[in-house]
């Protein structure tokens, strides 16, 4: 698949992914009356898990071993949290941005870096098998 395709097969799962931690949020603070803070994180679990199986079967078709690409996933999706916390501080914080502008122009910015270590690192093939 060229890279422009598995771009745009990233951003729609991330898409995916997003409606799944919205969707858990929502019936966690609406339904069962929840907390925010957890039930955001639980969101994030559950969009977690959902970008994890479509980006593992759709966007990289990936043999690697869920021992390996799981550990992975998990990792790039923590560099990409810190990311969105030191570019929202930075816009929002420093510059004064308003956040819904500052957390679109951030959400971009991070799918492409995760794209990238995803698509090489995550769940690129093995040195073993090149």
């Amino acid at each position: 698949m060229t890279i422009p395709r598995q771009l745009s097969t990233y951003a729609l799962v991330g898409a995916a992914a997003s409606i799944a931690h919205y969707s858990a949020l929502i019936a966690l603070v609406e339904a069962a009356l929840w907390p925010p803070v957890p039930a955001t994180l639980v969101g994030y679990s559950v969009g977690g898990v959902v970008s994890y199986a479509l980006n593992r079967r759709h966007t990289f078709a990936s043999d690697r071993p869920h021992e390996e690409a799981g550990w992975r996933f998990a990792l790039v999706a923590s560099l990409g949290f810190c990311l969105t916390f030191l570019l929202m501080s930075l816009f929002v914080t420093r510059f004064g941005a308003p956040y819904l502008p500052a957390q679109l122009v951030t959400t971009v910015l991070i799918m492409f870096v995760t794209f990238f270590i995803n698509r090489l690192w995550t769940f690129g093939r093995r040195a073993a098998e090149r």
